[in-house]
């Protein structure tokens, strides 16, 4: 139960879904959380109910696409915590729409979140953890960044595509320095960022057809695989790409 004892973990878009189930399960397993969304009284009311007492988990105001909001999550970490051992990019947005129905101010908006928003978390984190002598980030990126999905949304395909390179990059340039850097790629999961789409009975069954396991992951699910890659026990493993998605890209 302490297998992040003494971590000290930043979750980016931690009020909800998979962000919220991951800093429960760091906070169990001994670690010191910080939420950061851009979801306030969401984000204030998760942390208060993993920690009553306001100790291990805290919640700052953060929108993974502007730089003056990372700074400040990064600084209140150090503030709150005096150091920064893990950083998980959870933050993201979903689409439905093929290229041809894409708008422009949508690809920005996908991609400025998805990929930006995670660019920026690795340039502010990885000063602090080179310092520091280690760190981990894992990135959340998608099963749809593996195949071509025809369901999928080209920006959000792309925006996550890119989210499995810039991890590669990250690994190769900060192993050096004990960083690690790796990618997590969910399939379909019960969150919020997919109810549209689950609430549906047609799209749940097509989504379950799609599964060769036959069921739709819970958050919990992929935050037991982000532990494991965050904590100790993966300290020889780095650009890697853990597939969480019940076995569809093995088709």
């Amino acid at each position: 139960m302490e297998r992040l004892k003494n971590k000290v973990a930043l979750i980016s878009g931690g009020s909800s879904g998979q962000g919220a189930a991951e800093a429960e399960l760091f906070i169990k397993e001994g670690a010191k959380v910080v939420i950061g969304d851009i979801l306030d009284a969401q984000g204030e009311k998760v942390a208060s109910d993993i920690d009553p007492s306001g100790t291990n988990c805290k919640f700052v105001h953060l929108d993974v696409t502007k730089e003056s909001d990372w700074e400040f999550a990064i600084k209140k970490t150090l503030s709150y915590y005096g150091k920064l051992d893990i950083l998980i990019n959870n933050a993201g947005i979903t689409a439905h729409n093929n290229i041809e129905k894409t708008t422009l101010d949508e690809w920005n908006k996908i991609h400025a979140i998805n990929s930006t928003g995670v660019f920026l978390g690795c340039k502010y984190a990885v000063p602090i953890m080179k310092k520091s002598g280690s760190g981990s980030i894992v990135n959340i990126s998608s099963m749809a960044s593996l195949v071509g999905l025809p369901s999928a949304s080209s920006a959000y395909t792309s925006s996550k595509g890119a989210v499995r390179s810039l991890t590669k990059n990250i690994s190769t340039q900060y192993g050096p320095y004990n960083i690690r850097c790796n990618s997590v790629h969910p399939g379909f999961v019960e969150t919020p960022m997919m109810t549209d789409v689950l609430s549906d009975t047609e799209g749940r069954q097509s989504r379950l057809a799609m599964t060769p396991l036959g069921i739709i992951a819970t958050a919990y699910d992929i935050a037991l695989s982000v532990l494991f890659l965050a904590s100790d026990e993966a300290s020889y493993i780095t650009g890697a790409e853990l597939v969480i998605d019940g076995g569809i890209t093995a088709k």
